[in-house]
């Protein structure tokens, strides 16, 4: 779907504008995305694997929900629609723990440029697994893995078994310090 998004300057500020995310994308414009990595209690973290059908890290084991933030949307309302569309599970802003702001700027070989503000989000995964259902066109599979597990893939990042980008490695060092911290 070619939803409208608004643009934000290089430093992240709004700039009054929107666009269609396929001319973003080509063109290169900075916008906004949400990204929230669910956790549960037992010392789990939440992955997706991002659909075969995916012009960008296609099947790509990574955060549990992403998405772009729509025009007109604030980022948590971003974060409560991605989550519920991509994996049906329902989540108020009040389950939202922010960690920070990324700067994710990446130009791929299918001509995409990704110019993102990764908004980040922790939350508390309060149902099984099994409840939850993915969006076929954005989620393949869905998995926890333990947080020894997770650093271990964060270790091995660029061996080729398609968990994480390899550019990222410092923001899953820290989303998994934030998780670890928030249990504690």
């Amino acid at each position: 779907m070619d939803e409208y998004i608004d643009i934000v300057t290089k430093e992240g500020r709004p700039t009054g504008e929107s666009e269609l995310k396929s001319i973003i994308h080509q063109k290169g414009y900075y916008h906004n995305t949400a990204h929230i990595w669910l956790y549960t209690i037992k010392g789990t973290i939440l992955l997706s694997q991002r659909s075969a059908k995916k012009m960008v890290c296609p099947l790509m084991w990574d955060v549990s929900v992403a998405g772009h933030v729509d025009t007109g949307e604030t980022i948590k309302q971003a974060a409560i629609r991605e989550t519920r569309e991509e994996i049906g599970l329902s989540i108020s802003e009040n389950d939202l723990k922010e960690i920070g702001v990324f700067k994710c700027f990446q130009t791929y070989e299918n001509g995409i440029i990704d110019n993102e503000f990764h908004n980040t989000f922790i939350c508390e995964l309060k149902v099984p697994i099994s409840k939850l259902s993915p969006q076929e066109e954005e989620v393949k599979a869905l998995k926890l893995v333990s947080f020894s597990n997770f650093k271990a893939l964060i270790k091995n990042i660029g061996n080729n078994d398609n968990h994480f980008s390899p550019s990222n490695k410092s923001y899953y060092e820290l989303v998994l310090q934030n998780i670890i911290e928030t249990i504690n």
